[in-house]
């Protein structure tokens, strides 16, 4: 379980909204439930991400000790799944229906 701050209302305290993780600039406590909806979907992208970027190193580790893959190779795998993780997580942006 964990614990997080919530502050609503942008006239809040500064203290109260320094203080805070999460900060809903309108009075509408509904936000708080779209706010839970787009946490849970990030982590399940991040999950993505992680399993991902571990399969596929794991791949290249055992083309590597047996000799397959030059390091060039290795190389570009690294910087593909970089790039392929930084385009799954920019799913997260869009937010239409939620």
């Amino acid at each position: 379980m964990v614990d997080i701050g919530i502050a609503m209302g942008g006239l809040g305290s500064d203290a109260a909204i320094e203080s805070v993780d999460i900060v809903i600039m309108t009075d509408e406590p509904y936000k708080i439930v779209e706010a839970i909806k787009i946490g849970k979907r990030t982590s399940r992208i991040v999950l993505k991400n992680i399993i991902f970027a571990i399969d596929i190193k794991l791949i290249v580790l055992v083309l590597e000790a047996f000799g397959d893959s030059t390091i060039w190779q290795v190389v570009f795998d690294d910087v593909g799944v970089v790039i392929l993780s930084i385009l799954n997580a920019m799913r997260a942006l869009r937010i239409k229906n939620i």
